[in-house]
């Protein structure tokens, strides 16, 4: 097999995953890292900026997980603040995005944008916002409001929340742009705003002068109907779950659709599923590893946690690597596991598939649990990988990939020296940054958030039933 060059190809989005604490990781390698020292945030960082990817990216853990009544144990390695990590990680980079995960539900608008901003200075524009949601009484036990928001509110709240963030971004005049390394703009109206909104009444003043680049990436996930309406009409790109081809072209046609309809260039919104991967010197070699890693990941006590919060009950008595017992609604056991978000329809709709196909291929839990809930992986020689990558960008399935390893923090190092070369030979990934780019000009965005361009259809909650699959984010 030799490597093929695109004509003309799009150009590839990458990202970097820290990957927090889940079941995608092998904490039993000895390479291992911790999970909260500044050595390994520097060190995927570094190795990001060394491939030439687009961004960094962490997810938020606003509480550990519990799982019934005691910590998750994969939850407790530590769950430090987003924005305190970045703002160390923008002194030690120069050209990588950083995007973070904060909270609509639990957190409020002025305190965000003042973050966000601080930190569009410190970085020189290289700020992005996962915009995500929660709505159980579980994470707002961690808050002085306590208890939580109805979940038919949490897009709404999430909009407004989103809408009031740009009105304090916009607050500056636009010639006001870096005056905090220069001379302070005098115009006694500069930073003032006043908000009047069912979740947000607010006034006063934005201390923070207009950054380098003006809004943060919005970015989002979601699904449902809502969540993708959400996307189309908000952010500058989505996540998405669909890494195989079909699946994922069927998302892309479908988000950029809604993009158009909304009055926006749908190549203005980007698309970017998932993806780990296993390398080996021939397709056989790959193959072997990625059954090893998957196999460390999914332990047997992990497969038994992951089953039992899909049948919602104890299964402690099962055997990993035993047949999967049937799904029984009179023994749902509420609360068995707090802290990750489900379904607000039949709370068993999940296991009665799962359940369907593990009779088809006969699988045991733990093989069950792998093929359904780890996470898929891109696996074979690099030039396979970089073909896979490549192709799906090429064929409308996706605009890039949020690139994950099961070995943090240095499991990246091997895509970097292995399947960038690829990716940068073929024509469709930078070997350099553009000198000075922000974050959006590194990912061909207009300098203005969506919900901020004139003709863009403001997303509207009330046109929505209470949404039925998962959060945003």
């Amino acid at each position: 097999m030799t490597a093929r060059a695109p004509a003309n190809g799009k150009q590839v989005i990458l990202g970097a995953s820290f990957p927090g604490v889940n079941h995608h990781t092998v904490w039993g390698d000895p390479r291992a890292g911790s999970q909260i020292a500044i050595d390994s945030f520097v060190h995927l960082a570094k190795t990001a900026e060394r491939g030439r990817f687009d961004f960094f990216f962490q997810a938020e853990g606003l509480r550990v997980r519990e799982h019934k009544g005691r910590f998750y144990e994969l939850d407790i390695a530590g769950r430090p603040h987003i924005a305190v990590v970045q703002a160390a990680l923008a002194g030690v980079t120069r050209h990588l995005g950083f995007l973070a995960t904060i909270n609509t539900t639990f957190n409020e608008p002025y305190d965000l944008a003042r973050q966000l901003a601080t930190l569009n200075h410190l970085s020189d524009g290289r700020t992005g916002w996962n915009i995500v949601t929660t709505s159980d009484a579980f994470h707002g036990e961690n808050f002085r409001r306590g208890g939580y928001l109805p979940r038919d509110e949490r897009y709404e709240r999430a909009a407004e929340f989103v809408r009031t963030a740009l009105e304090l971004w916009d607050s500056w005049p636009a010639e006001s742009l870096g005056t905090a390394g220069g001379e302070f703009v005098t115009d006694p109206g500069a930073g003032r705003f006043a908000h009047r909104g069912k979740h947000f009444d607010i006034e006063g003043t934005f201390p923070i002068p207009t950054a380098p680049q003006r809004h943060p990436v919005l970015v989002q996930a979601g699904v449902s109907d809502e969540g993708r309406e959400f996307a189309a009409r908000t952010v500058d790109a989505i996540f998405s779950p669909f890494g195989e081809p079909g699946p994922g072209r069927e998302f892309y046609a479908d988000v950029k659709g809604r993009a158009r309809r909304a009055g926006r260039d749908p190549d203005t919104l980007k698309i970017l599923p998932g993806a780990s991967f296993v390398l080996g010197d021939t397709p056989g070699e790959a193959a072997e590893r990625a059954r090893e890693v998957a196999l460390a990941q999914v332990t047997p006590a992990t497969a038994l946690a992951l089953l039992e919060q899909t049948w919602l009950r104890d299964l402690s008595d099962h055997d990993p690597d035993g047949p999967v017992p049937p799904v029984d609604a009179d023994g749902v056991e509420v609360g068995i596991s707090r802290g990750r978000t489900t379904s607000t329809g039949d709370p068993l709709e999940k296991a009665r598939e799962w359940y369907a196909h593990a009779r088809e291929y006969r699988l045991s839990i733990r093989e069950l649990v792998i093929a359904r809930a780890h996470r898929a992986a891109f696996a074979g020689t690099p030039l396979q990988v970089a073909q896979r990558i490549n192709d799906a960008v090429q064929t409308d399935a996706a605009d890039g990939f949020v690139i994950g390893s099961h070995l943090v923090p240095y499991g990246l190092d091997e895509f970097v020296d292995k399947v960038v070369p690829f990716l940068q030979e073929w024509g469709v990934l930078r070997t350099e940054y553009t000198t000075g780019a922000t974050f959006r000009e590194n990912l061909g965005l207009p300098p203005e958030a969506p919900g901020a361009r004139p003709g863009v259809r403001p997303f509207d909650a009330a046109e929505f039933q209470p949404a039925t699959a998962g959060a945003v984010g």
